[in-house]
């Protein structure tokens, strides 16, 4: 069994203990022992990596992921790609984000059926790099809901599955388990980028959600919701959806719903997109402008003041999210942090765990991923900088020394510009200028 040793590295086991120097000895795809200066472990013949100081941390993990939106400016976009292309554009997205330092994913949908289960499957068959992927469904939606783009003289694909009445989502749920997702997803609110179902609407039933949730507990398959308005965040609680997305609007019963479940239920805001739709809306003083502006404003308000709440009632929140668009390229994902840090008043050690600790519960791994600790899988960022002081240093991918899955090690690590050879097995990382 092969052995890595990583030596002279800062520790940042995203636990909330304090990091240390020391030393990090994986043997396959796990980290078997630590060791706090001036303290060793035992070198036997494994090859050393000198990390000159650089932090060592878990890999992030995104909790929000659309591998197969591929950075388009409109959704409708994504139904004019054929399948064939799209498999091979979602596979790419998945080195994409692993080369951002992203080691594991939950989807959040896929923008076709069993584009996330093709890639998921041949990520784990070793055939393709990629993060671990927990692969999702696309969309089941409703006529005029989010991810239904047809027009009356026109049909148009989108990300979504369309479903109408209770046995039309039972069919579909099922036909999507068959298929081999983890994930059944829901769109129960609307969306403010929807002309039929803004925002604020709850436009499934109750019958409709139960289907599904009843579905996919037969099958041992998770469930996750699109829900803004506080009427769809209490019915998802109702009936045990698993992952609830955005919340935007949940007032202060959804709120306390949310708290209740918070030992079994995960949040997600996604407000990459919203923070970066308002930025490139800067100086723009057209009508169009300024009706966007009217509309994601009254957005990005509730989702700080409804997720500064849940950070202080304890309720789990992950980072990530809605990352395939050309306002949120793929590959950016890590702009999240600095997001919690700044829009809800996150200690960047609370928003290092959210995208790490946190991302390996929402993996349903919690007990082997996303911390640093002896027996946890070897998923593993050498990052040239203190995420401590500045989250925003892994938005850098030139600062990501190494980056390792299972005791691997994928690009950038030997051969990047600052990762060098030194003599036989002996590796040592050169410091990046600021």
């Amino acid at each position: 069994m092969s052995s890595i040793l990583f030596e002279n590295v800062n520790v940042l086991s995203c636990n909330g203990e304090s990091p240390f120097s020391g030393e990090v000895l994986i043997e396959g795809d796990r980290i078997v022992a630590l060791a706090h200066y001036p303290e060793h472990v035992s070198r036997s013949d494994a090859q050393r990596i000198d990390g000159a100081g650089a932090t060592l941390m878990p890999g992030l993990i995104e909790p929000h992921a659309h591998l197969s939106f591929t950075n388009v400016s409109n959704s409708t976009q994504l139904g004019e790609i054929p399948p064939e292309d799209h498999t091979l554009m979602t596979a790419q997205n998945a080195l994409v984000i692993l080369d951002h330092g992203f080691t594991a994913c939950v989807s959040a949908a896929s923008a076709k059926p069993r584009l996330d289960v093709a890639v998921r499957n041949f990520i784990n068959m070793g055939a393709i790099p990629g993060p671990r992927l927990l692969a999702a469904s696309p969309e089941l939606t409703v006529t005029g809901g989010l991810g239904d783009a047809r027009l009356a003289h026109l049909y148009r694909e989108n990300f979504g599955l369309i479903c109408d009445g209770v046995e039309d989502f039972r069919r579909t749920a099922r036909w999507m388990c068959r298929e081999g997702v983890d994930t059944v997803k829901i769109n129960i609110s609307g969306d403010d980028a929807v002309p039929a179902a803004k925002a604020r609407e709850t436009v499934m039933i109750d019958a409709e959600v139960e289907a599904v949730c009843e579905v996919a507990r037969q099958r041992n398959k998770r469930i996750a919701a699109h829900t803004r308005s506080a009427d769809s965040v209490k019915m998802a609680l109702r009936h045990g959806v698993d992952i609830i997305y955005h919340c935007d609007f949940a007032d202060d019963e959804a709120l306390d719903m949310l708290e209740a479940a918070k030992d079994h239920v995960f949040t997600g805001p996604a407000i990459g997109l919203v923070v970066n739709r308002l930025n490139n809306l800067r100086g723009d003083n057209s009508v169009q402008g300024q009706i966007s502006l009217s509309r994601l404003m009254p957005l990005y308000e509730a989702t700080c003041r409804v997720h500064q709440e849940m950070r202080r009632r304890g309720i789990r929140i992950v980072v990530g999210g809605d990352y395939g668009f050309a306002a949120t390229p793929q590959g950016t994902n890590a702009r999240d942090l600095e997001h919690f840090v700044t829009h809800f008043g996150f200690s960047a050690s609370e928003a290092l765990q959210a995208a790490t600790r946190t991302g390996g519960e929402i993996m349903m791994r919690g007990h082997e991923l996303g911390q640093v600790r002896p027996g946890f899988l070897a998923d593993l960022l050498l990052v040239d900088g203190d995420p401590l002081q500045d989250v925003r240093v892994l938005q850098d991918r030139k600062r990501l020394a190494m980056i390792m899955k299972a005791g691997v090690r994928y690009v950038p690590c030997e051969g990047a510009p600052h990762v060098r050879r030194l003599h036989g097995s002996h590796f040592t990382i050169d410091r990046v200028a600021p």
